[in-house]
């Protein structure tokens, strides 16, 4: 089969609008998953570079008639993100449309065909944070997504608990502490704020518990103190809880911070669908793709525990 020769126009020219429509429907059909997970961004180019710039030291005492002292900005570390490519195709035979069944047969495969692609990109994104606490993973500063030792200008630091430790009220107030006292490269105070809770189906329903119960979440069965639910009351949270699918981790549980160039999604080409003709059988190709990358710019974007 030679599928770049299109000599031939046995394609139905009119049934071909009504399936490329079919392919946009079924893809719409599912509710995005990855959009919580990252910033998106579009890209011209192969490949994206996030330059980490760091910032001057505080400023000293200046005494009476001494010399203002001066600092810059320095590089720092160099993420890349190489956009990657995914195709996916299916045919419809020659005999399928001479016996005009190319509508019946090809709607079903446009439908799985969007599908396969959607789950393609959702995986992809969700694989950062599948990979989160893997050392075979890394990025930028050459450390896993989170870990207990970032390196900085100022010292190691730490994007997530200590100890594995089970989604609770507890560890997770303890992990939004650790947020609001994050540092700069330079150890000066970070104005860094917890966002969205991202969690796998399994931790759904204590998602729940503990950040939408009026009084102090109990998930032991013991007996309340009727305490207020801080987390609740204060809106700690604001961008709530955001349940992915694409979680291998039946324990992981991770918070996003409003970090502007974090987590990012960048999209080189959009998706598409097309069609062809192969001379040599007569046959209706048609083709999706995209080309898009992810990746983690700065690690403060994301704070989270593997759960215990």
């Amino acid at each position: 089969m030679a599928g770049g020769i299109n000599m031939t126009s046995n394609h139905p020219k009119m049934m071909w609008p009504g399936v490329k429509g079919i392919w946009g429907l079924a893809y719409n059909q599912h509710p995005a998953e990855y959009p919580k997970l990252y910033k998106i961004e579009t890209s011209g180019k192969k490949y994206e570079e996030i330059v980490q710039l760091r910032g001057g030291t505080m400023a000293p005492v200046r005494e009476e008639g001494a010399s203002t002292s001066f600092t810059s900005t320095s590089q720092g570390y160099v993420t890349r993100a190489t956009h990657v490519s995914y195709a996916l195709g299916y045919i419809v035979t020659y005999n399928e449309l001479k016996d005009n069944l190319y509508m019946e047969v090809s709607k079903g495969r446009a439908e799985s065909n969007a599908f396969s692609m959607r789950q393609t990109k959702e995986t992809v994104c969700a694989n950062l944070y599948n990979r989160a606490f893997n050392t075979s993973y890394t990025y930028g500063d050459g450390k896993a997504l989170i870990v207990v030792d970032h390196p900085s200008s100022a010292g190691a630091w730490s994007n997530r608990l200590t100890a594995a430790t089970a989604l609770s009220e507890t560890a997770l107030e303890d992990l939004l502490t650790l947020i609001m006292q994050a540092k700069t490269d330079s150890g000066q105070t970070a104005s860094l704020m917890p966002q969205g809770l991202h969690v796998p189906p399994a931790l759904w329903w204590d998602a729940n518990r503990i950040l939408k119960s009026v009084d102090q979440s109990n998930l032991s069965g013991t007996a309340g103190s009727n305490n207020q639910n801080v987390l609740r009351a204060t809106n700690a949270l604001p961008g709530g809880i955001n349940m992915n699918h694409y979680f291998t981790s039946a324990t992981a549980y991770f918070v996003g911070t409003n970090v502007p160039q974090g987590m990012l999604l960048f999209n080189r080409d959009a998706y598409s669908l097309k069609k062809d003709n192969d001379f040599y059988t007569d046959n209706a190709l048609a083709k999706s793709f995209m080309r898009f990358s992810v990746t983690c710019a700065d690690p403060r974007s994301i704070w989270g525990n593997p759960g215990a």
